[in-house]
């Protein structure tokens, strides 16, 4: 059975996570209205990762003996009105969620619950890749600046980004 404080932190990232997939979908609407198809790949990915992310949380808290309590997901709000700014919010999205991530494995470690420890380590390493993802993205954005040729080309790249299943923990 897992400890109560930490089923009470995982509902809380489950549910983190799912807002992130509700944010990102909100995101790859934002790009299928600029219609450019590979930033709403590139978003259609986010969305089924961090479905799998909250997926992989909800299991596992199931398979601990723990109850899973979904709460409403607020409306999300796209902040930037460039195609930059929007990637900035996804950074700062992402780094939020990597404290959050954080917070969850400090109170595992406090209730000594090394096998909520062990699957959390997957989460910390994921976003590091999650992080310097976006920042691949934000820095290729910054050298294209307004050329509208090169954010055509960049766009086709993006397209080419694949969902891969990910296997957690």
């Amino acid at each position: 059975m897992i400890n109560e404080k930490l089923e009470k932190a995982f509902n809380d990232q489950i549910n983190k996570e799912f807002y992130s997939e509700y944010l990102y979908l909100a995101m790859k609407v934002y790009f299928q209205k600029l219609n450019l198809k590979g930033f709403v790949n590139w978003f259609d990915v986010q969305v089924q990762e961090e479905h799998a992310h909250a997926m992989g949380m909800l299991n596992y808290l199931d398979e601990r003996g723990g109850d899973c309590v979904l709460e409403a997901i607020d409306k999300p709000v796209i902040e930037g009105k460039t195609i930059i700014e929007v990637f900035e919010q996804v950074l700062k999205h992402e780094e939020y969620v990597t404290s959050r991530i954080n917070h969850l494995a400090d109170v595992a470690e406090e209730v000594k619950d090394r096998a909520a420890l062990h699957l959390l380590d997957w989460y910390i390493k994921e976003q590091v890749e999650e992080e310097a993802s976006v920042n691949d993205v934000l820095s290729t954005l910054k050298l294209i600046g307004d050329d509208k040729k090169a954010l055509l080309m960049y766009d086709k790249d993006l397209a080419a980004r694949t969902f891969n299943p990910p296997v957690i923990g």
